[in-house]
């Protein structure tokens, strides 16, 4: 089981490291949530049953229930991204020629885009939802997997500021305002969220440093 895991990890990063366009950037990011998630509930693993933790285990359970669904949904939406831009790189490539083929290919692109920036918006959203919870681990959770919670959070880090990329690289061509706006609105709340996650992760170095 250990060596198909591995397999199948190395067989993903070769799909990314090629010239083919999925996965790419966007599913990353998610990847990047989901394993944010499962290291917040390995922390969650290792508290619970522990008596000097005794009086976190409700909430903790509460926790880690809440991660395992953040997780599957991350998951989603790794799936999601490829399926939303595979129409897109096609759109590209659509016939430009003629004013009829000019408006197909300003219609479709339209739609792709729109689509295409609603799976990295909905990714921001859902980590912007848990931030909290990395919070609670880095205060409460076992002291002997705090750096753990660390690397956690830099793992959600690095997917929020790689979502709000891919809604900008979406968003910049996007003809309807409104939905621009309230994409670009969710990147803009999520960079409230990243500075927490700086708080937590730089909480938890002075701790592991002892400082």
């Amino acid at each position: 089981m250990k060596e198909q895991k591995q397999e199948s990890i190395v067989q993903y990063l070769e799909a990314l490291s090629s010239k083919s366009p999925i996965p790419g950037g966007g599913g990353a990011a998610a990847l990047s949530a989901a394993f944010a998630f499962s290291l917040g509930m390995m922390v969650g693993n290792l508290t619970l049953g522990k008596k000097s933790y005794a009086d976190f285990k409700d909430e903790l359970e509460g926790i880690m229930k809440s991660l395992e669904e953040a997780k599957q949904k991350s998951l989603a939406l790794e799936a999601r991204d490829e399926e939303v831009f595979l129409p897109l790189s096609k759109a590209y490539s659509l016939p430009r020629e003629t004013e009829e083929e000019q408006k197909i290919y300003r219609e479709t692109m339209e739609n792709c885009l729109i689509e295409a920036s609603l799976v990295p918006t909905e990714l921001l959203e859902l980590c912007l939802e848990k931030i909290p919870l990395f919070a609670r681990l880095q205060e409460k959770g076992s002291r002997i997997a705090l750096s753990d919670v660390g690397v956690g959070a830099g793992f959600l880090k690095t997917a929020m500021e790689s979502a709000i990329l891919n809604v900008y690289i979406n968003t910049k061509s996007m003809q309807n305002q409104e939905i621009k706006a309230k994409r670009e609105a969710v990147c803009d709340r999520a960079r409230t969220g990243i500075s927490l996650l700086e708080e937590i992760i730089q909480a938890v170095e002075n701790v592991v440093r002892g400082l």
